[in-house]
């Protein structure tokens, strides 16, 4: 039962909720007609007791991001998409043992891009991070891919090296985003194949609500278009055949526009959302599905049979406040959905797939 001063605190955080996402920061991005404002602000380092790092292979878009929590932080997962590329995901089930991670994961290169782990694992146990099992540290590290071997050489992807040098870039900062880590090689608009898509990319966003802080990052490869949930347009996706107009592509399959044929698996939007909250893993796998409504809002078709999405929750417990799963899951949402937008917005042409910024205003 609550108390009066949860019910206060639970009263006024539903009533800042809204407001705390209308008062976030703006930045512009530059369009093709002019400037359209990037939503948010902040990032999932806003979170206490998390750090974040990307390694981007030069060589080609490809990358992996890694999110490092050196305390350990209650762990959760909600898989959504069809066609999921995941390691060390059963063990955030709430029913097994394992109540603490040190770091997730995400990458690009589809399975081949899991191995970027066993880098981070390698980082932290130099530190002596992870569960003292008397002869060895043993970090905890889940993780999940994206396919982007079809952009340039598919035989380059993030490895165990890979993993390594993006923890030797973590910080505390806010985040890169765009053409960056697990982002560089995404892309979206696939339906009706790669000659129509666009360059997705990798975001980041956070809100504050009566002393609580939950952040969100997501690499955006999806199969789907993405859209401004405030006024639905799309700001990227499939195009029309020509390539100079965005299709639609809700609109096309519902007219009977069905594309003929598609790999399966090669695509997928993957991310983490995490607060400063004292979480089980229970609320923590609640808030990761919660999570996932910030997909929905943003991403349509989303959690297809092509796509494997999976998003990860993270709990540091750093601001001592017990968790009030309803607004945690409200804000996580809207964080993610804030972070899709401004990894489209922050994105880049790339050779054969243009950014965003090349066709609004």
């Amino acid at each position: 039962m609550e108390t009066g001063v949860e019910q206060q605190w639970n009263r006024r955080a539903f009533m800042m909720v809204a407001a705390g996402a209308a008062a976030a920061g703006a930045m512009p991005a530059q369009g093709a007609n002019g400037l359209r404002a990037m939503p948010g602000g902040g990032g999932i380092t806003d979170v206490a007791g998390l750090r974040v790092g990307h390694y981007t292979d030069t060589r080609r878009p490809t990358g992996c991001t890694v999110i490092i929590a050196e305390d350990g932080a209650t762990g959760g997962v909600d898989v959504r998409g069809a066609a999921p590329g995941t390691r060390e995901t059963d063990l955030l089930n709430p029913v097994n043992m394992v109540e603490k991670v040190h770091a997730v994961v995400l990458s690009g290169g589809s399975a081949f891009g899991l191995d970027a782990a066993s880098g981070v694992m390698r980082y932290l146990e130099e530190r002596k991070i992870g569960f003292d099992v008397g002869v060895a540290h043993v970090p905890i590290v889940p993780s999940a891919i994206l396919f982007d071997l079809g952009v340039g050489d598919a035989s380059i992807r993030p490895d165990a090296a890979a993993g390594y040098q993006a923890c030797k870039s973590a910080t505390t900062g806010t985040p890169e985003e765009g053409n960056v880590g697990a982002g560089a090689g995404a892309t979206v608009g696939k339906l009706y194949g790669p000659k129509r898509a666009m360059k997705g990319g990798i975001g980041s966003a956070s809100l504050t609500v009566a002393g609580v802080t939950v952040g969100a990052i997501v690499a955006v490869n999806a199969v789907g278009d993405v859209l401004d949930p405030s006024t639905g347009r799309i700001l990227a996706g499939a195009r029309t055949p020509d390539g100079k107009m965005l299709l639609d592509t809700r609109a096309a399959i519902l007219a009977g526009d069905l594309p003929k044929s598609m790999r399966e698996g090669t695509a997928t939007t993957i991310g983490v959302v995490a607060t400063d909250a004292k979480l089980t893993k229970a609320q923590a796998q609640k808030i990761a599905g919660m999570a996932h409504d910030g997909l929905a809002r943003t991403i349509n078709p989303i959690h297809t049979m092509l796509d494997g999405d999976t998003i990860f929750a993270l709990g540091t417990g750093a601001s001592g406040k017990p968790a009030n799963v309803m607004l945690l899951g409200v804000m996580a949402a809207e964080a993610m959905a804030i972070a899709v937008q401004r990894a489209i917005l922050a994105a880049r042409a790339v050779q054969g797939y243009p950014a965003a910024v090349d066709f609004i205003a």
